[in-house]
């Protein structure tokens, strides 16, 4: 039988079917459902739902729902994150507050931090996608994947508008909406250029004459 600790099992709930290697520590409010495999070392924190899926050896779960998808070695995910089924997030990814991922690949040492949407999409190693990043994979009739290559930079509040091809080593500056292909090494900047109208922002503000 496994060696793992439950911190409060009154409050814990893990399926008949599910493996719990050991060293795992489950703290309250977990709920383990289906044939999960919850590997060695791993810290399962408050308030997790995991179903259908294998979280890898020495991950921290917290605060976040994962069904149906695969969780490599050395993962971080949460608070507040969803992974949802069909995905695989492998090595050392970092998975942060509020981020979404759906029927998609995230390959080793990727960072998506927070508040932000993979959809459909394949991100290589060493990617950082930042804040507000939206991959758009539905046009209202199909969905269509996105591509990110190895160690690209994807600025905060970029739109990538699917189907697109990032290349290694980009950099899509905060504010971009992509909707192109992106070769290796581009640099890529997609805003109008900030306009100043002095002192005209009382007719804009409530009260003001």
């Amino acid at each position: 039988m496994a060696d793992f600790i439950t911190i409060d099992t009154a409050s814990v709930f893990i399926s008949k079917e599910a493996i719990i290697e050991d060293d795992v520590i489950i703290y309250p409010n977990n709920y383990i459902e289906g044939n999960c495999v919850i590997k060695k070392g791993t810290v399962l924190l408050p308030n997790n739902f995991i179903s259908n899926s294998t979280i890898g050896e020495q991950c921290k779960i917290s605060n976040s729902v994962i069904e149906a998808s695969f969780i490599d070695d050395g993962v971080s995910i949460g608070p507040f994150a969803h992974i949802r089924p069909n995905s695989k997030i492998l090595k050392n990814v970092k998975i942060g507050n509020f981020v979404e991922v759906k029927n998609s690949i995230v390959k080793d040492k990727t960072k998506i931090s927070h508040l932000s949407y993979v959809g459909d999409a394949e991100v290589g190693k060493n990617v950082n996608i930042g804040c507000g990043v939206v991959f758009v994979n539905y046009n209202g009739r199909i969905k269509q994947k996105t591509t990110i290559e190895d160690g690209s930079f994807i600025g905060s509040s970029v739109n990538l508008i699917a189907p697109v091809h990032i290349g290694e080593k980009a950099f899509i500056c905060a504010g971009t909406t992509i909707d192109k292909d992106v070769s290796s090494g581009d640099f890529v900047i997609g805003r109008s250029r900030m306009n100043i109208k002095e002192g005209k922002a009382r007719f804009y503000l409530k009260g003001e004459d």
